[in-house]
């Protein structure tokens, strides 16, 4: 294990629309539950992206808050059939040197902790290079601009917990980020890296940032 730091993505970067759906149109990249990607929904409200993958300790550690993030923000409901944020998570980690990591691992992690969202297995690890991920857990949180385009508004950890730390696994950074989303207001220029696993690059395909 590499403890890796996020590349921090510059902020306004627009959401790799044509990427996503190239990838997916390719065969590239799938759901672990089998159904399709509703790619429409993305870019229509906030997204957050989270890459995850299933044996990293640091992954371990953030999936009770995941599954809260989920239940509070991205859950339908009667009164709001389309929730105000869509999770999107994606495992890019080879399965060459980690096969616990290919879609049947994600799907049993999915199950094991009721996550709903769609969930993909980044086969070619080009939605990876993408969005410059660089270690699990790596999230993204995007937001439409007055442009029409969907921008990165935050890049960084979900708290300051880590395995084997006492901070709380409260999500507290990126939930201060999806709030100030929802309510319409900046959010908060101060972000601090993810830290966690190294993505685990198919071998001798190391992007330039990762090596």
């Amino acid at each position: 294990m590499a403890l890796t730091p996020s590349t921090m993505l510059p902020l306004g970067t627009a959401l790799p629309f044509t990427a996503i759906s190239a990838v997916l149109a390719a065969g590239r990249a799938r759901q672990v539950s089998g159904e399709p990607l509703q790619l429409e929904t993305l870019g229509q409200r906030p997204l957050l992206v989270l890459f995850l993958c299933a044996h990293c300790p640091f992954v371990k550690h953030v999936e009770p808050e995941i599954t809260r993030l989920q239940a509070h923000v991205a859950t339908p409901t009667a009164a709001a059939p389309q929730p105000p944020l869509a999770l999107l998570a994606i495992s890019s980690n080879s399965t060459a040197t980690h096969p616990q990591d290919g879609p049947e691992g994600l799907r049993a992690q999915a199950e094991r902790h009721g996550w709903r969202f769609p969930y993909l297995f980044d086969e070619g690890q080009q939605l990876a290079r993408a969005f410059r991920a660089a270690c699990t857990p790596d999230p993204f949180l995007f937001a439409p601009a007055a442009d029409g385009v969907s921008r990165l508004v935050y890049r960084g950890q979900l708290d300051a917990s880590r395995p084997g730390n006492a901070e709380p696994r409260d999500g507290r950074d990126i939930r201060a980020a999806i709030a100030a989303v929802l309510a319409g207001e900046p959010v908060a220029a101060e972000q601090r890296p993810a830290i966690g696993c190294n993505i685990k690059w198919h071998p001798g395909e190391e992007p330039e940032w990762a090596r």
